[in-house]
């Protein structure tokens, strides 16, 4: 990720700067073009230089998804002259943290990029046809909850996996989650998402056999210290298999579920 970015999975295919790196290699094998040629294509693959940043194009060959743009202390411009590189050489693009003038910015010279209020998130999505992998589930505790909540789902979507959104499923009021327990135990990872006290992802880890990744919200009053109450909370679960990001770490929860569900996925295949 940009500044503190992260990259993701894709199934199935390559992705266009690992297709492009594999037409190359061809073209040597079959004596189109010589060493030299490949070269003098190959010194600009590893990250292109922006003075301000250095994208890396190759974050999809070794990780399956493109460099990801943390938004935030970052100018609109800036945002929108990274969004505009990552696309030359990749069909997604996702941009976390992003104010609606970034997102004014990167349409100028990205037409189909579109933005998500709650979440925060500018988003492409070039594949053709593209079907999301079952098995996330997000669930949220509250409705305040949303914007990390969100952001994890969009980011599962896009690294490939369909995403169930379940909100307002808190302790207050328990059988609101009781009546999901069904569909949750069919997922391969959740991504529970809570403030205040962020006891929900223990009540989860009690009812099901699944990976949980639990992301603390700064929601709360003041005791709540925003949000340390609730990360504090996670990280001293009872529940087995609750595993703990960041305080408001929606792309991370949301990275770290698709990873499960599909690295899971794809060896249950083999």
């Amino acid at each position: 990720m940009h500044g503190d970015c992260c990259s993701h999975i894709s199934e199935g295919g390559f992705d266009i700067e690992e297709t492009r790196l594999r037409a190359v290699l061809e073209q040597l094998k079959q004596g189109d073009v010589g060493v030299d040629d490949v070269v003098s294509q190959l010194r600009n693959l590893p990250y292109e230089d922006l003075d301000f940043a250095k994208v890396d194009h190759h974050r999809s060959i070794r990780q399956g998804f493109p460099e990801v743009v943390f938004g935030q202390g970052k100018t609109p411009d800036q945002i929108a002259s990274i969004a505009a590189t990552v696309l030359t050489r990749s069909d997604r693009l996702l941009v976390t943290r992003a104010s609606e003038a970034a997102f004014d910015a990167t349409r100028e010279c990205v037409s189909d990029a579109e933005y998500d209020q709650t979440a925060r998130c500018i988003v492409v999505d070039r594949r053709k046809e593209a079907v999301g992998l079952p098995g996330v589930a997000v669930l949220c505790a509250g409705t305040s909850d949303l914007p990390v909540a969100t952001e994890a789902a969009i980011t599962a979507e896009l690294i490939g996996c369909e995403v169930e959104r379940i909100s307002d499923v808190g302790v207050a009021g328990l059988h609101r989650l009781l009546d999901h327990l069904p569909r949750l135990r069919k997922c391969r990872a959740l991504v529970v998402v809570a403030g205040m006290e962020g006891a929900l992802p223990s009540v989860v880890g009690g009812l099901v056999d699944i990976p949980i990744i639990a992301a603390p919200t700064s929601v709360g009053y003041g005791a709540s210290f925003g949000g340390l109450a609730a990360l504090l909370g996670m990280l001293n679960s009872c529940a087995p298999g609750v595993g703990v990001v960041n305080i408001d770490n929606g792309f991370g929860a949301g990275y770290l579920a698709a990873m499960i569900n599909l690295t899971s996925r794809a060896r249950h295949s083999d």
